[in-house]
């Protein structure tokens, strides 16, 4: 009797509140997950990976991803009637994407192996390679044994990797090869090695760097298809063989080499400021590059902020299970769950948990990035949330409970409207700073390809070779976010200083 006298007029707007929200976000998530997937097209859908920082053969180019593999690739789908779909992503990630099957085909200069020949098929060799060396043209005392007791850098998961620890000494490994030539001209390592035409493109932008005569290795290049497709290996077999002969292929390598070359001027000699008004205006200003850090951004947020809401819902349905756990010794199952739960997430790497989640959860799905981004931040959210929200009730006095309870009310509408309240007013600075954790934590997210603020950095670095504005810009983004959301913070916690 006395709990029906308590506060009769909002039961029922309790219950149904809490169920309504939960319905709604669910709702909402999964619309966004649905409308997110494949899309339908007219014609069907070729997806290719490759990492586009491997000019003449892939590179970013007025926000687009061209060069030597897109054109011949965009020429068999329009010979086999497909519709091309490219991703940027690292190279060591490729050859998974053709695996898990997230891409059909994978390029970025693959050389033929016999190691990767048992994991993926390839198609027929369209170009002879080999790996080179290159050296600053201020080292006069160059030998090959010097590679045995100097750094060299290399991309890695390269045969250029392969080769220099097979032959010389463990690399210093980049993920791509910008990074790589960065490293040679900032004196990091004594040579890098790198594949022949990028080596000739890198020569002619760089008049600082000496491109040596005599070939490492000699290799081939071809496209990668999943052992799952003998279907579309014949394809494109077929397709190269009839290219070969009409004389499409040479055309295509051929212009490509002039188009794709890149900028080749040399270095401006200026001053401090002068040079540095001029790289302001290569690295942001030229081909609109600022779009990519903005775009960027955009991601960055949109993940952030669905992956915080990800991370409250599943914190505190964690943090209410374990309570009441802790507080009655119901639900032994469902807490056992949890535990197991933040204990894998909380002791693996974030970037860890975001490749098993693209490559093997949602490995047989064509699932959008920014969706499998928001899953993986936002369940790693949810355990660091749970302990926060748990820590906020199990700090307040159980006579608390015990005084909701002597007046009628049952355990769950204590909770809600006595413990969960003062919990949550308790813990909103911490969760405050789990948000401003999380906005730097989706810095990872490149490793699937989602170009979020950090990758358009990257993209950037790719094109201009010039690494300190374009990672000064990154940080100094991510500097203002944090610092604005800190501000409000801090406002938030004087105001619950005040009520308190």
């Amino acid at each position: 009797m006395a709990e029906s006298n308590s506060f009769p007029q909002k039961k029922p707007t309790s219950r149904a509140g809490l169920r309504r929200a939960t319905i709604l976000f669910c709702a909402a998530f999964l619309a966004l997950l649905f409308t997110a997937c494949e899309k339908t097209a007219e014609k069907p859908v070729l997806r290719m990976v490759c990492n586009a920082n491997f000019p003449p053969y892939e590179l970013v180019m007025d926000g687009k991803i061209a060069g030597i593999d897109p054109d011949i690739i965009r020429e068999i789908c329009d010979r086999n009637g497909y519709e091309l779909e490219i991703e940027n992503m690292p190279f060591g990630a490729i050859i998974a994407a053709v695996q898990t099957g997230k891409a059909d085909v994978a390029a970025s200069g693959i050389t033929v192996t016999e190691e990767r020949k048992t994991k993926i098929n390839f198609t027929d060799p369209y170009v002879n390679a080999s790996q080179r060396i290159l050296i600053r043209r201020e080292t006069t005392d160059f030998k090959l044994e010097n590679l045995k007791h100097n750094p060299v850098s290399v991309q890695e998961g390269t045969t250029g990797d392969m080769f220099v620890k097979e032959h010389y000494r463990e690399p210093e490994r980049y993920k791509n090869v910008p990074e790589v030539i960065q490293a040679l001209k900032t004196k990091k390592v004594y040579a890098a090695v790198v594949d022949q035409e990028p080596a000739e493109v890198e020569a002619a932008k760089n008049p600082d760097l000496l491109l040596l005569p005599e070939p490492l290795t000699s290799e081939e290049y071809a496209f990668a298809i999943s052992k799952e497709r003998p279907d579309l290996l014949q394809k494109f077999n077929v397709t190269l063989r009839q290219m070969q002969a009409d004389g499409t292929l040479a055309k295509i390598k051929a212009d490509g080499k002039i188009k794709y070359a890149g900028d080749k001027s040399a270095t401006v000699e200026a001053g401090f400021w002068e040079k540095l008004k001029i790289d302001f205006r290569l690295n942001f200003i030229d081909g609109k590059r600022y779009r990519y850090l903005l775009d960027g951004f955009g991601i960055t947020m949109l993940v952030t902020v669905f992956s915080i809401l990800t991370g409250l819902f599943l914190g505190f349905l964690v943090a209410v299970t374990r309570s009441t756990h802790d507080l009655t010794g119901k639900y032994s199952f469902p807490d056992a769950v949890c535990k197991i739960y933040l204990t894998i997430i909380r002791g693996t790497p974030v970037v860890i948990q975001l490749l098993i989640i693209y490559f093997v959860i949602f490995g047989s799905f064509n699932v959008n990035k920014i969706i499998v981004a928001i899953t993986a931040f936002g369940i790693n959210s949810g355990a660091y949330t749970a302990e926060i929200i748990r820590a906020g009730i199990m700090s307040l006095d159980r006579g608390q409970i015990e005084a909701g309870r002597s007046l009628g009310l049952s355990y769950r509408l204590t909770m809600m409207r006595i413990i969960l309240p003062q919990a949550l007013k308790n813990v909103l600075p911490a969760l405050g700073n789990e948000f401003i954790v999380l906005l730097k934590e989706t810095s990872v997210a490149g490793f699937i390809a989602l170009e979020d603020l950090t990758k358009g950095g990257d993209i950037i670095r790719s094109q201009t070779y010039n690494a300190f504005l374009p990672l000064v810009a990154v940080a100094v983004i991510y500097l203002v976010v944090v610092m604005f959301f800190s501000a409000l913070l801090r406002k938030m916690e004087a105001k619950l200083q005040k009520n308190r």
